[in-house]
């Protein structure tokens, strides 16, 4: 499986407070390729409240991603919020990604939410530029 799980108090830039307590999970995804190229990081932090003992949490997470294992724990997610910034790659994402220090980089953090507002995962990615067109349809 991509995902390598283990448990941090590494908080994301963008934790809302009212996770407690302050460990979560974090699971880093291999990154994700294009025609063997890679093109995306992804880091998911999940609280520990909400996965502890779970699938989410072993390094073969069975049938279904992350949303479907919660979903299964209770806390399917019901409402996402993206913040979106570009900005040139650090030293780390310009290696991981095979990208020059030059080319931009797209960040998505992605917090992802169940019933009644709970915050259940925030997702932290970062996207060489030069390989995704970003596309929102929405009505007025």
């Amino acid at each position: 499986m991509p995902w390598q799980a283990r448990q941090t108090t590494q908080k994301s830039t963008r934790e809302p407070s009212r996770w407690r307590p302050p460990v979560v999970i974090a699971t880093t995804q291999k990154p994700s390729q294009w025609d063997g190229k890679a093109v995306l990081l992804a880091t998911s932090y999940l609280p520990t409240s909400v996965v502890a003992g779970s699938a989410i949490t072993q390094e073969d997470t069975g049938p279904g991603g992350t949303y479907a294992h919660l979903a299964e724990l209770g806390y399917k997610p019901v409402h996402f919020r993206e913040e979106i910034r570009s900005r040139l790659p650090t030293k780390a994402e310009a290696s991981q990604l095979s990208i020059s220090a030059g080319t931009p980089v797209i960040l998505i953090c992605r917090t992802a939410f169940a019933d009644e507002g709970r915050p259940v995962e925030i997702n932290e990615m970062t996207l060489d530029a030069a390989s995704y067109i970003l596309e929102y349809d929405f009505d007025a």
